[in-house]
């Protein structure tokens, strides 16, 4: 199989390539999801990574079902560990908190070693719970934290790391911008604020040749699901996270 081809030069205009995640699959979420899924499979589009929180109360039945969505061709990614911060004690914690991420962004809770252990924690879940060893590592919110690019090669053991701006190849060291739509606009005041980050990142994709699409459990529901519809069907050229080493 040939390899995907890499971005496209910033002058070129060209349909971008696309990496489809779903956002935090937990037991509580798990109806949810499969009724993002399944918006997914009516757009015909493919690959999808779910990304799952490990420490979240996985019974055998969920076990189970996570097995099957691997065997359907779904990537399994990490994401995070309880997807809950205790409390929050550094300032940037709290002013990112009350903008972005709420309580969810827990690597900001912890120093340098409690992230790595975080991670490969979480890591660890999916060989002992007999799942394929997932590529792929987000952390809530797409906050990394206090660890650095040379950390998270040498001490953490997933593939890729993804952030806010993009993706980490642990394999190559190279880091990869890639803008990225969302949709979770469950108050009114973050209605116009994701619109129109959303829309300078269609532009930007138009440009650099990728895009990625982050969907949450409810955004269905929630005052941009319209828009989620229109982009999947604008979006057609969906890739696997490794396809970006190709």
């Amino acid at each position: 199989m040939a390899a995907a081809p890499g971005p496209a030069p910033m002058s070129a205009r060209v349909e971008p390539q696309i990496l489809l995640s779903v956002h935090d699959l937990m037991p509580q979420t798990l109806s949810a999801v499969r009724e993002t899924i399944g918006r997914l499979e009516r757009h015909r589009l493919a690959p999808v990574t779910l990304l799952v929180v490990p420490g979240t109360g996985w019974d055998q039945a969920g076990i189970d079902e996570l097995r099957a969505f691997q065997r359907a061709g779904y990537r399994l990614a990490g994401h995070g560990w309880q997807h809950q911060v205790p409390r929050i004690r550094r300032p940037y914690h709290r002013l990112h908190s009350l903008l972005i991420s709420r309580h969810v962004a827990e690597h900001l809770d912890l120093d340098t070693d409690g992230i790595i252990g975080l991670i490969r924690r979480c890591h660890r879940w999916f060989a002992d719970h007999g799942l394929e060893e997932p590529a792929l590592y987000v952390p809530p919110a797409w906050a990394m934290g206090n660890v650095s690019t040379a950390q998270l090669i040498a001490e953490a053991p997933f593939a890729f790391y993804e952030d806010f701006n993009g993706v980490l190849d642990a394999r190559t060291g190279r880091y990869h911008r890639i803008p990225m739509l969302g949709y979770e606009a469950d108050r009114v005041l973050r209605v116009p604020i994701i619109r129109a980050w959303n829309a300078l990142n269609r532009w930007r994709a138009a440009r650099r040749g990728r895009l990625r699409i982050g969907l949450h459990p409810y955004d269905l529901g929630l005052r941009l699901g319209s828009e989620i519809d229109r982009d999947l069907t604008t979006y057609r050229a969906a890739i696997d996270y490794q396809a970006l080493g190709g």
